[in-house]
C-alpha cells in the first residue's frame, strides 16, 4: 500500500480514513466515499484499489469507514421485529444516525482533509443492512449524494422496498451501483428468502424514477450467497463503476 489508512474521532463517531498514493503532493479536492461498517469493505484490498489507481480505471479518493456504535440500530430506518430469538430487535435508529453523518461527520472531514464538497464526488457505500441504510441516505438527503453503492442490501427490511418505490426522489445526476448474489436467500425460512426480489424490484422502481442506464447499474452475481468475501469483491466493482472512466468494464 503506497497510501495511508489512520483512524480518527468526530465526537464520539470513530472512522477509519484512508488516504490515496498522491494526497501529499496534490493539492487538488479528492473525490470521498463514505463507507459503512468500519474498513471491512476497503482495508483488507488496498492494493487492489491502488492498482486501479495506477492503471487510471479509479480516480485517487479518500475513503471514510465510518465505525457503527450498534448496526442493528443504526442500519435500520424503522424499528422491526427480531427475525431470530438470538438476535435483538432491530432499533430503527437509521434518521438519527444519518443526521450524524451528515450534520457532524461530513463537515469535520470536509473541513480537515482536502475532499472535494461537490455532491457530484461525494459517494456512500455500504453492504447488507448498511447497503440498505446508504440507500436510505439518498432517499433522505439526496443533495448531498452523487453516488450510492448498494451492495447486497437487505431490501427484504419489512416495507423497505416499499418505501422506495412510493417515495417522492428522482434521478437527477445522481449514480447508483446495486449488487446481489443470485443465491443470497436460498433456503431462508424468513423474509430474508425475498432478497433477490427484492432488489430487482427496488432496481425496477429506480428505473420508474428516471434513472437512466449510465446513472443506474445491478449486478446479480451468479452462485454467490450473502458473505463478506462477494460484498469485498463487488466494492472494487462500485468504485469503477461510480468514479471510473470505463464504468461499463465490470
Amino acid at each position: 500500500m503506497n497510501g495511508s489508512l489512520s483512524e480518527h474521532k468526530a465526537g464520539d463517531r470513530m472512522f477509519k480514513l484512508y488516504l490515496p498514493p498522491s494526497y501529499s503532493t496534490d493539492s487538488r479536492a479528492f473525490p470521498s466515499v463514505y463507507v459503512q461498517d468500519g474498513g471491512s469493505l476497503f482495508q483488507d484490498q488496498l492494493e487492489l484499489i491502488e492498482n486501479r489507481f495506477h492503471q487510471n480505471r479509479v480516480p485517487e479518493l479518500v475513503l471514510i469507514g465510518i465505525e457503527a456504535k450498534n448496526r442493528l440500530d443504526e442500519y435500520t430506518p424503522w424499528p422491526a421485529a427480531s427475525l431470530s430469538d438470538q438476535f435483538p430487535d432491530f432499533g430503527g435508529k437509521g434518521a438519527d444516525y444519518l443526521s450524524e453523518i451528515t450534520n457532524r461527520l461530513i463537515p469535520f472531514v470536509e473541513e480537515n482533509w482536502n475532499v472535494s464538497r461537490r455532491a457530484q464526488s461525494r459517494g456512500m457505500i455500504g453492504a447488507s443492512l448498511g447497503g440498505l441504510i446508504s440507500m436510505f441516505a439518498f432517499l433522505r438527503h439526496s443533495s448531498l449524494f452523487g453516488k450510492i453503492g448498494s451492495l447486497s442490501s437487505s431490501y427484504w427490511y419489512e416495507n423497505a422496498a416499499e418505501t422506495i418505490y412510493t417515495s417522492s426522489v428522482r434521478a437527477g445526476s445522481t449514480r447508483i451501483f446495486m449488487s446481489v448474489g443470485s443465491e443470497e436467500g436460498a433456503g431462508k425460512q424468513s423474509i430474508q428468502q425475498t432478497m433477490l426480489q427484492k432488489t430487482k424490484y427496488v432496481h425496477e422502481s429506480l428505473i420508474e424514477k428516471g434513472f437512466t442506464q449510465d446513472q443506474l447499474c445491478l449486478v446479480i452475481e451468479k452462485g454467490a450467497v450473502h458473505h463478506r468475501k462477494h460484498f469485498c469483491k463487488q466494492f472494487i466493482n462500485v468504485l469503477e463503476w461510480l468514479y471510473g472512466k470505463n464504468r461499463s468494464n465490470i
